[in-house]
């Protein structure tokens, strides 16, 4: 499980990010000439931003729909509280499992499962199921995504705040 880093992001941060957001491939020297800021700081910038855990995997951005798994589905998961360890390290061994969070309310965690279809999702559960620690299991399936994750908005208010001392 990985909890953010406590520090915050600044303007600066915002508006680096905003600019890789336009151009992904873009270097610390286009980014500084873009921003107007020393690409040095850029440079140390972008590796603070990688090594707290702000900058995620490239690979986060992809559609599970182009590696062919285009149905979604939400998994709320009761488990049982001695068990969090394997339950956690069951669901990391399905790849299938995309995304997991301890919640609140009925559930005590919630998975976002990606398969290839509605038999494939059977098979995924059933797989769930099999994990140490995982006493039953609700699914609800994603009929149409209507607004993917998105942070645009947060970071654009970010980068226009005042900026503080760069680092």
């Amino acid at each position: 499980m990985t909890i953010a880093n406590s520090r915050t992001l600044d303007s600066l941060d915002g508006r680096i990010i905003l600019a890789l957001d336009k151009d992904p491939e873009a270097s610390a020297l286009a980014l500084s000439r873009t921003l107007g800021v020393a690409r040095n700081t850029v440079h140390a910038r972008l590796a603070r931003l990688e090594r707290s855990g702000a900058l995620r995997s490239f690979s986060r951005r992809l559609d599970p729909a182009a590696l062919g798994y285009e149905l979604m589905a939400f998994l709320s998961l009761s488990i049982s509280q001695t068990r969090t360890g394997s339950v956690e390290n069951g669901l990391a061994a399905i790849p299938e499992v995309i995304e997991v969070h301890a919640t609140t309310g009925d559930a005590d965690l919630m998975a976002k499962v990606v398969a290839r279809g509605t038999a494939d999702l059977y098979r995924i559960t059933n797989e769930i199921l099999e994990i140490d620690g995982i006493e039953r299991t609700s699914t609800a399936i994603s009929i149409l995504e209507l607004m993917p994750p998105r942070y645009d908005g947060l970071i654009s208010r970010l980068s226009e705040q005042e900026s503080r001392p760069a680092d």
